[in-house]
């Protein structure tokens, strides 16, 4: 027992922070998903991929009208498929995937019961009943939620998790299978809907594909720089004393002349390479400069912390007390 309580620490407050803007994270995510579900795709007769797409089939089988189909057919779906994680994957993703199977199914049924309450006062769904403009935005909300609890590295549980044991046991791409098994639900829902129906499944399907892939990696894209100059020096010292970024020198040749020359990588914020053009252009007017956008940047001065490395040389510390005489 000594042992034990020797062991356990107290959170820092920091840590305790992460934590609950991890939690608000997974939360907003999972309603934002189910608001595009609740109130866009399922009132106005649309079919779709995963539990939920699962969940209409059922409704649309027993009849229009019976949304509780809907919401029990998720929460069933939702734990049976969380059970078979655990049991094929083990206690850590069964943690992992724990909230997502949670929380959308009870934002589901929240935002159900809010659109019906609404529909019984006013005689038409809360959201817009066009259908195109439902399909569109309800996707949109169900992509961006999905997108919102992937970018913090949380699982929705529900369909992800056959494809995620598949690629385990089997090797097959998660994303691959994950798209032939959200294809086969919309291509079974037509035993009761129409083929018309079905392609806005499939438009559904890709829309929240789409936004699922755009919002998951924002905040975390990057500007990754080559310059060639022959006053790499200069600009090397610039990057690391004026921007306080790193940067990594090159050697290279050039094609034409077969002349050496250097190259310097950099990596910055989206938001300094209007800045970083200006620097090396002041410098260098006659410098080759290229931008690419990465998606994610891990590391020390993004996702680690900064560390402040003695100079290298004389020259290295003539060149940081310059720039610091700058900002005097």
């Amino acid at each position: 027992m000594r042992k034990l309580s020797l062991s356990l620490r107290k959170p820092t407050a920091a840590e305790v922070r992460r934590a609950v803007l991890y939690l608000f994270i997974v939360c907003l995510g999972n309603a934002c998903a189910a608001c595009g579900s609740g109130l866009f795709l399922i009132p106005n007769g649309f079919v779709m991929g995963g539990v939920t797409g699962i969940g209409i089939l059922v409704r649309n089988i027993i009849g229009e009208g019976n949304e509780w189909a809907v919401e029990c057919t998720v929460y069933v779906a939702n734990f049976a498929l969380f059970l078979l994680g655990a049991l094929l994957l083990g206690r850590k993703f069964a943690l992992a995937t724990l909230a997502g199977t949670l929380l959308y199914p009870l934002f589901l049924s929240l935002f159900t019961r809010v659109n019906t309450y609404y529909e019984g006062i006013a005689g038409h769904p809360l959201a817009c009943d066009e259908p195109m403009l439902a399909a569109v935005f309800g996707a949109m909300l169900f992509g961006g939620g999905l997108g919102i609890v992937v970018k913090v590295g949380a699982s929705t549980g529900g369909t992800d998790i056959p494809p995620i044991i598949l690629n385990h046991y089997f090797g097959f791409p998660v994303a691959v299978t994950l798209w032939m098994l959200d294809a086969c639900i919309v291509f079974l829902q037509l035993v009761a809907v129409s083929f018309q129906a079905v392609m806005f499944g499939f438009l559904i399907d890709v829309v929240s594909a789409l936004v699922i892939g755009f919002v998951s990696p924002i905040g975390t894209r990057r500007a990754q720089v080559f310059i060639i100059s022959k006053k790499s020096r200069e600009i090397r010292d610039m990057i690391l004393y004026e921007l306080n970024r790193g940067a990594t020198l090159l050697s290279g040749e050039t094609g034409f002349l077969h002349e050496g020359c250097s190259m310097i990588m950099t990596v910055v914020s989206r938001r300094e390479i209007v800045r970083l053009k200006n620097e090396v252009h002041a410098i260098d007017p006659d410098a080759f400069f290229t931008v690419t956008t990465v998606s994610e940047v891990r590391g020390r001065g993004f996702t680690a912390a900064k560390v402040q490395l003695p100079p290298a040389s004389p020259e290295d510390a003539q060149a940081e007390e310059h720039y610091r005489g700058l900002h005097k």
